[in-house]
């Protein structure tokens, strides 16, 4: 298994999700802008929509999407713990917990890294929005000490990334968001999130 992922960007998700299963993989890095792994492969070649994550399984064949691959590595150990079995009410709680970070917080943030959305756009449009979803998470967490319930699912590691990302779009999570700053605080020493982090020079 090999993940295809960028430094710092959504696929780090995927790597805490590795990590948290102890899943030996491969990392090869790309490089967004110009599209090239690592190596000099055409990452295109390897997953037409050109973003991480993207993972090569050992039958040759590649799964994308962070929704996706979460929900796979997590039938492929078992790991009730992380999602629970098909039927299981709590099962479908925890995947529509990642459809909202995916779709909602995601993409809500994704508008703040492009250049060509000028800023008044972002700030009078996008940024209401993206706080209206992000305070959905801080009621959530006000309730619950994870954000799928009471003890730690695949959600969060795919959340841990998206807050991580809201200091460089100018949000103050202590000020604003103090479930979320507190709640980001416990992922932060989590085992699997220090090593990811670690991994990727973040830390």
């Amino acid at each position: 298994m090999k993940l295809y992922f960028s430094k710092g960007a959504c696929s780090l998700a995927t790597r805490i999700t590795l990590n948290e299963l102890g899943i030996g993989a491969e990392y090869e890095s790309v490089d967004l802008k110009t599209k090239k792994t690592a190596t000099g492969e055409d990452f295109l070649k390897i997953n037409p929509k050109g973003a991480v994550p993207a993972i090569l399984l050992d039958d040759k064949t590649v799964l994308t999407e962070n929704a996706a691959i979460l929900q796979y590595l997590a039938d492929l150990k078992k790991a009730d713990h992380l999602l629970p079995p098909v039927f299981d009410r709590q099962r479908y709680s925890i995947i529509e917990w990642l459809n909202f970070i995916a779709t909602d917080l995601h993409k809500g943030c994704g508008v703040f890294f492009n250049p060509l959305i000028p800023d008044t756009l972002k700030n009078t449009l996008f940024r209401p929005l993206l706080v209206s979803k992000l305070k959905r998470v801080e009621d959530q967490l006000a309730k619950t000490a994870w954000i799928g319930g009471s003890h730690f699912t695949l959600p969060d590691a795919y959340l841990f990334v998206i807050l991580r990302w809201l200091p460089y779009i100018q949000i103050d999570m202590v000020k604003d968001f103090p479930q979320s700053a507190r709640y980001f605080e416990t992922l932060k020493n989590r085992d699997s999130v220090m090593k990811s982090l670690k991994e990727e020079d973040l830390a």
